[in-house]
């Protein structure tokens, strides 16, 4: 143990986030005002965007609903949240001469948490966005005359051409310098020419630029402490800020959200294949303690550590869908386009028929009945979207990860009884179907600002939905075996 306790060590201290304004920065905040109540400042990287100032932004910010405990409880804190306007796509990260020279002489710990998460990007936009930023990020920490501990996020999906991902540092397929000197200078169609190639074994280009981050990450080893974080996929909370607090639908979310909605109805999912996910609390706690473990000790060598189940709760995506199935029915969605019966198909060849009946016929159907009534239509779209996105997700959800996790399950070990219990980093205290049912209470209630008094009507419209589902399926039945008897029928009398 320790002599100096998580929040001793965190009482004065500046810290500087990118990346704060998203889904686990929030919670990142949220948890060190919260928790660390004698933290000196918090200063937050924010960018212009969509014609909202810094300013504006840190506004909407403060308001968010997952500050509201500490708005009540100690408003005082947020007064520590420090604004500091820039933009990691931007020389010298966009950084006002007064701000730079500022977190030069006081910044101590070091979050880096910005990266852009669309598998979609093309590589110069992801080189861009995961590797150049962080390159600039580092070039400022190199001259941080305080600076205690760099955490740097990176993922644990960055390595897919090993079979094991371990606590340990690997090295990137090309040398980063070199891809962002490539970036630079390659047009766009040569660019997209060679992406394929040049990023295999990743499918995407955000796993293969996040490889690279790393790679570049492990240049500075012994100019500063460096732990480097890898969590797996970040899902809702499980307690804080709220139990189920979700704010995008990313990843998982958005497949369940896409299911609850009756827009979903299949896809394809080996049955045998083990989830990786960790909720967004434990994930931050774990940052929190690693931030605090290696700035005490101050190594030499860059640590790393998975941030993953490593198959603790041993559940399937399937086995996670019927959860979904089961407790659909307490907390359907206000609106839903059918009766939600998503099932996962085992084949791709099952999952394909399917989706070429439960998808793309019905969306042809209801954009034809909008163009005959002179409506805008949308349905095609919104198919060929949801089918794009079940492609990227295909790769993860029809393999089991193994990512070993022996430093994160150190981690309790090193703090004291009471310090486990504020920032616990236990998978095993998850009780899943209780975490499921706040699951989807947090996507209505987050995602689609829907609160309880809502239920009651939304049920009622899940039930009608569910009669006509029946009604459909049995009219469809019949005139399966109604087609049949007539084939039949017709080859009899020719006979």
């Amino acid at each position: 143990m320790l002599s100096m306790g998580v929040r001793e060590f965190y009482a004065g201290k500046t810290i500087f986030i990118t990346g704060a304004t998203g889904f686990m920065g929030k919670v990142l905040v949220y948890k060190l005002l919260r928790s660390c109540p004698d933290l000196k400042t918090i200063y937050i990287l924010v960018r212009k965007k969509k014609g909202q100032s810094p300013e504006a932004r840190l506004e909407t910010f403060i308001n968010c609903r997952i500050f509201e405990k500490i708005q009540t409880d100690n408003p005082k804190a947020l007064n520590k949240l420090r604004l500091v306007s820039g933009d990691i796509l931007e020389e010298s990260l966009g950084l006002s001469k007064m701000d730079e020279e500022e977190l030069l002489s006081e910044c101590q710990i070091l979050f880096n948490n910005a990266a852009c998460v669309r598998f979609d990007l093309n590589l110069r936009e992801a080189v861009k966005f995961n590797t150049m930023g962080t390159q600039k990020l580092l070039k400022l920490a190199e001259n941080m005359k305080k600076l205690e501990v760099f955490v740097h996020v990176s993922t644990s999906f960055c390595h897919d051409e090993l079979d094991v991902v371990e606590d340990k540092l690997y090295p990137s397929k090309h040398n980063p310098d070199d891809i962002i000197n490539l970036t630079k200078w390659m047009d766009d169609k040569t660019l997209a020419l060679v992406q394929a190639e040049l990023i295999k074994p990743y499918p995407n280009t955000y796993g293969y630029t996040k490889c690279l981050t790393e790679e570049l990450v492990s240049k500075y080893e012994g100019k500063f402490p460096i732990v480097l974080a890898r969590p797996s996929i970040v899902v809702p909370a499980l307690n804080e800020p709220m139990p189920g607090w979700v704010d995008n639908l990313n990843g998982a979310t958005g497949i369940i959200y896409a299911a609850s909605r009756g827009v979903l109805h299949t896809m394809y999912c080996k049955e045998s294949t083990k989830m990786d996910t960790v909720p967004v609390d434990i994930t931050i706690n774990a940052l929190i303690l690693l931030a605090y473990l290696t700035g005490l000790q101050k190594p030499k060598d860059i640590r790393v550590c998975n941030i993953t189940q490593y198959l603790e709760l041993n559940l399937s995506w399937v086995e996670a869908a019927r959860y979904w199935q089961k407790y659909l029915n307490d907390y359907p969605l206000s609106f839903a386009l059918w009766y939600p019966v998503a099932t996962a198909k085992n084949y791709k060849w099952e999952h394909k028929i399917h989706e070429f009946l439960e998808h793309t016929l019905p969306a042809y159907f209801i954009d034809l009945i909008l163009f005959l009534l002179g409506k805008k239509t949308f349905m095609i779209q919104v198919i060929k979207r949801l089918s794009n996105g079940l492609e990227v997700l295909e790769y993860y959800n029809t393999r089991t990860w193994v990512f070993k996790n022996d430093f994160l399950k150190s981690l309790p070990n090193q703090i004291t009884k009471e310090e486990n219990e504020i920032f616990s980093t236990n998978i095993l205290a998850m009780e899943v179907e209780q975490y499921m049912k706040n699951y989807l209470k947090g996507i209505r209630e987050f995602c689609c600002n829907e609160d309880d008094s809502s239920l009651p009507r939304a049920r009622i419209l899940h039930k009608r939905l569910y009669y006509l589902h029946v009604v459909t399926k049995l009219a469809f039945y019949a005139l399966c075996v109604y087609f049949l008897y007539w084939i039949v029928k017709k080859i009899a009398l020719i006979l």
